[in-house]
């Protein structure tokens, strides 16, 4: 076997990273607004996602509450991938399927945002938070890949990183989502505290 020059990797982020901008400029900036209304009108935001998903809505609901590149006020939003206490025993008790929408069901209300990392489109338990959102009068919004899978027919705005490779995609998904939280905090939500180092 042959081994990989780890340079490539960067190589090929960039060209997925050009192709994405191309084909998805349109969607990000519909995403960001998405987001930026529902901040603003007070909605909270809710991620959710699995493996390394499950880490970028983690990251991703820490950069809006503590802060990104401005120092300011915290904006609502919180991972439903944290608990272990509520996973384990929602998991176990009931599905694993229901872990995230039992989550949306006790803690989002209408005018939320529901944000979904799967690079399939497919996992189950996505798809079942993306139901109930739904069902509960909030917007939601997925990033994905591949084909976007059957959760790209469900969601108001579906972002669908035009490659097969999860790792690309992921790698894109945060790019993505640090993108629209600039615009978000460059736009003045959340009021300045001091300026930022």
């Amino acid at each position: 076997m042959t081994p990989i020059d780890p340079v490539t990797h960067l190589t090929e982020l960039a060209e997925t990273a050009t192709r994405s901008a191309t084909a998805l400029g349109a969607g990000i900036r519909e995403a960001t607004a998405l987001v930026h209304g529902t901040l603003a009108n007070g909605g909270t935001l809710l991620f959710c996602g699995n493996g390394g998903s499950a880490a970028d809505a983690q990251h991703m609901a820490t950069e809006y509450m503590v802060r990104y590149r401005r120092n300011r006020a915290p904006l609502r939003a919180i991972a439903l991938t944290t608990d272990t206490s509520n996973l384990t025993a929602c998991g176990n008790d009931f599905s694993f399927d229901e872990i995230f929408s039992r989550q949306v069901e006790g803690l989002g209300r209408a005018g939320d945002l529901l944000i979904v990392h799967t690079t399939s489109g497919n996992s189950p338990n996505c798809l079942r938070a993306v139901e109930v959102a739904r069902a509960m009068g909030m917007r939601t919004l997925a990033l994905t890949a591949k084909d976007g899978g059957a959760i790209k027919a469900m969601v108001d705005c579906c972002l669908v990183v035009p490659t097969d490779r999860t790792d690309r995609a992921q790698e894109i998904h945060l790019a993505i989502q640090h993108a629209i939280c600039d615009a978000v905090e460059s736009a003045g939500l959340g009021a300045d505290r001091t300026a930022a180092p």
